[in-house]
């Protein structure tokens, strides 16, 4: 089974966990891609979803899912998203596509947040995977040094402009050994807006695309 077919599988094994919900949070990425073509199946019996970029957005209204506004919902049922490095502890990388900081405010305000990923996401350390940091663009620099002291090696994503109009650092080169505690050392950083690590809210439940199956974790 090809690495996409393993995408295919295990967006739809997270169906399961829409059920008799009428509002649904939708991440970013070619794994929920195919989650969001497997919705218009089930526009019928959903009221809307929220996005959490501009892409995802767009995607789902082609296929007729209405997008409505984390304001005027509040709390949702179930958040389903991929990541880009997933731990035994659920613990995750994100922002890979750039959309970090809305995924992890529909992640927050979320009751259950579902992980979609194939098997070449799972990893026993983050930091293989450059750790993206969304930031202002005047501290880009300023940041960047911060992070360097952090033993890292931030690089900058050049010509990728976030949906809330901020820059994103791309750090290489850290094993990231206690992610809730490094999450908030870089949150902390003045000009950061958000850091791709996802442990002090975690996934809920991850399924991984595994040879032919999906494992529940």
């Amino acid at each position: 089974m090809t690495q996409d077919e393993l995408k295919q599988k295990v967006a739809q094994a997270a169906l399961h966990y829409i059920k008799d919900v009428s509002i649904i949070g939708v991440g970013t990425g070619s794994t929920v891609k195919h989650f969001i073509d497997y919705l218009a199946d089930f526009k019928g019996q959903i009221e809307g979803a929220v996005s959490s970029s501009e892409m995802s957005t767009a995607h789902l209204k082609k296929v007729g899912i209405p997008v409505l506004d984390l304001n005027s919902v509040g709390t949702l049922d179930v958040y389903v998203d991929g990541a880009d490095e997933v731990t035994p502890h659920k613990h995750m990388i994100k922002g890979g596509g750039g959309a970090l900081t809305r995924e992890k405010i529909i992640g927050a305000a979320s009751k259950q947040f579902v992980c979609i990923v194939d098997e070449t996401k799972c990893v026993d350390v983050l930091g293989k995977f450059p750790l993206p940091v969304e930031v202002i663009p005047m501290a880009r620099s300023y940041v960047a040094r911060e992070l360097v002291k952090l033993g890292g090696q931030p690089v900058w994503r050049e010509n990728v402009i976030t949906d809330n109009h901020n820059v994103i650092l791309d750090v290489h080169n850290l094993d990231i050994i206690d992610p809730i505690k490094l999450e908030q050392i870089i949150n902390n950083i003045t000009g950061v807006v958000t850091v791709g690590i996802f442990a002090m809210r975690p996934a809920d439940v991850v399924l991984v695309g595994k040879g032919d199956e999906v494992i529940t974790r």
